[in-house]
Order: structure tokens, then sequence, then C-alpha cells
């Protein structure tokens, strides 16, 4: 039973391991970069895939 105890008080430091930095940057960055892609081709629609000459 001591290892369930010792197992429970390291719950909150694996859930902060697991939610590290690295992906939240990660997902956020896609977050914005699609969205930046959504409004500019919303607004722009032939700039993307046809530059001006």
């Amino acid at each position: 039973m001591q290892r369930s105890g010792k197992r429970a008080e390291n719950q909150p430091n694996y859930l902060l391991e697991y939610l590290s930095l690295a992906p939240v940057l990660a997902v956020v960055s896609v977050s914005v970069a699609i969205s930046t892609w959504i409004i500019f081709n919303a607004y722009f629609p032939d700039l993307l895939f046809h530059p001006m000459p």
C-alpha cells in the first residue's frame, strides 16, 4: 500500500511533465498559423498561390 500512496504523490509531477511547454507552444503556434492563413485567404484569396507579377 505504501507504493500506491507514493504513486498518488507523483501524479501531479507526472501531469506537469506531460503538459510541458513544448506541446503547448506547438499547438498554439499551429493554431495561430492556421488562423492567419484562413483570415488572409478570406481577404486576399488569390495572393497565396498566385503571386503578383
